[in-house]
């Protein structure tokens, strides 16, 4: 429920605008505030079910989740839903953490293996229906709400998950006697606002001066960030961010990649949903059944990969990031003059939904499989982390580039080679972001590979 927040809203955004009358600076904090407050409270969270109890403050989030969510189906001007948005994702941030930490502590050997593939379909089939049922929604138009559905659909789905949790969940009362870091996580929010949004509004405020400085200091703070988190251990207190926990065979190499190959799916998602609807002129159905060929191979791919011989697995997060690039690239082309979606552009959806799932999902279990069980916690909060902010990252960058290049299209005026050269240049530089993060996952790759020949 939480993941499938995080593309749901795509496809309703240009309905969002046209509602609300909000701007794309505006349209992109609808979705990057969500993953922003997702992201940063994210390990805060995990240290919370360490506390409190996982069980507890799963219920927890879930509950400030879908008051949230209700909030956000009701909010009368933009404000109010970005606003609505920040809350929502605090919320998620205290429900994912638990359900990692969870598989990590209570799953061993082969049975953990199995366990982190199963969290890796859910996360792959969140990210690729979204878009789908975001289109659905909107265009059904339930009592003539328009875009509204997209966040009340939460609140019926979060009583049950309330209702079931009691009983499904374990109930496990807060143990550790670690405390939380609040000075790392009040430097570590004021830098990631301090880096994000100056990159959200940068394209509409024409980069002032002050947007500059903005960035500046959020560098500057994330740098004491990791001071402060040094200083913190080192007198033997419980920082935010273990940086310990980096030394896991292959964990930094296949964060470094997980983070390149999602800002660069984050972008693609938004920018594809407003050319689509802004640039084409397509309905929000038959932009969000655009993408149903790209979900369903994502999502086979990513339930059967195990099915291919365990010789090739360290090898896919690499091949998949080439030829994800190559789907990027070649969808970019088939943009270029402005035409409807047809079937080469179709296949090379196809193409990206299946090989973008063959370097995710197994990335996400080679890089946490071999992380010890003490620091299982902190491995799953700050990759979950890297997920979610790469993919506000990327909404802001890629966001942004499209955007500038499509400054002159409107939802009313829709102008499709305009459109169509602005998605080219930004699906060419996502195919760039995507080689980089195959040859990020190299030395994780190495790190499996001389695994198995050990065993």
């Amino acid at each position: 429920m939480s993941l499938l927040d995080n593309t749901i809203t795509n496809v309703a955004l240009p309905t969002i605008g046209r509602s609300l009358h909000a701007s794309g600076a505006e349209l992109q904090l609808v979705v990057a505030g969500y993953i922003i407050s997702f992201a940063t409270f994210l390990i805060t969270g995990a240290r919370l079910g360490d506390l409190a109890g996982r069980r507890r403050t799963f219920m927890a989030g879930t509950a400030l989740f879908t008051i949230s969510s209700l909030a956000c189906g009701l909010a009368p001007g933009i404000g109010t839903l970005i606003a609505a948005r920040f809350v929502q994702g605090a919320g998620a941030a205290a429900m994912v953490p638990q359900v990692l930490s969870v598989i990590q502590l209570r799953f061993s050997g082969a049975a953990r293996t199995t366990a982190l593939g199963a969290y890796g379909v859910v996360l792959s089939s969140g990210f690729a229906a979204g878009q789908v049922i975001g289109g659905i929604l909107v265009t059904a138009n339930l009592f003539g709400s328009a875009w509204r559905p997209v966040f009340l659909v939460n609140v019926p789905i979060g009583l049950v998950v309330l209702a079931f949790a009691a009983t499904v969940m374990p109930a496990e009362e807060g143990r550790s006697t670690r405390r939380l870091d609040l000075p790392g996580l009040v430097v570590s929010s004021a830098a990631l606002c301090l880096i994000i949004l100056p990159l959200l509004l940068g394209h509409q405020e024409n980069w002032p001066g002050w947007l500059l400085a903005c960035l500046g200091a959020g560098c500057a703070l994330m740098a004491l960030f990791v001071f402060i988190e040094r200083v913190v251990a080192a007198r033997g207190g419980d920082p935010l961010l273990s940086l310990s926990v980096l030394r896991s065979p292959g964990l930094a190499s296949g964060l470094a990649s997980l983070s390149l190959i999602m800002a660069g799916y984050g972008g693609f998602l938004f920018v594809l949903a407003i050319h689509l609807q802004s640039g084409l002129g397509d309905s929000a159905l038959r932009a969000g059944l655009t993408f149903v060929p790209l979900a369903v191979a994502f999502g086979l791919c990513s339930l059967f990969w195990r099915r291919l011989p365990a010789r090739w697995h360290y090898l896919l997060p690499a091949a998949g990031c080439l030829v994800t690039a190559a789907g990027y690239a070649g969808l970019g082309l088939e943009a270029r003059g402005g035409g409807a979606i047809g079937l080469a552009a179709q296949a090379c959806l196809v193409v990206t939904g299946a090989f973008l799932a063959l370097s995710f999902s197994p990335l996400v279990t080679l890089a946490l499989v071999r992380v010890p069980r003490e620091q299982a916690a902190a491995a799953s909060g700050l990759l979950t982390t890297m997920v979610q902010l790469s993919q506000a990252v990327g909404i802001a960058v890629f966001g942004g580039v499209f955007l500038t290049l499509a400054a002159r299209v409107t939802p009313h005026e829709p102008s499709p080679e305009i459109s169509g050269h602005a998605l080219d240049v930004t699906m060419l530089l996502m195919a760039v972001t995507m080689l980089a993060g195959g040859l990020a996952s190299l030395p994780l790759a190495r790190t499996a590979w001389l695994a198995r020949r050990a065993s």
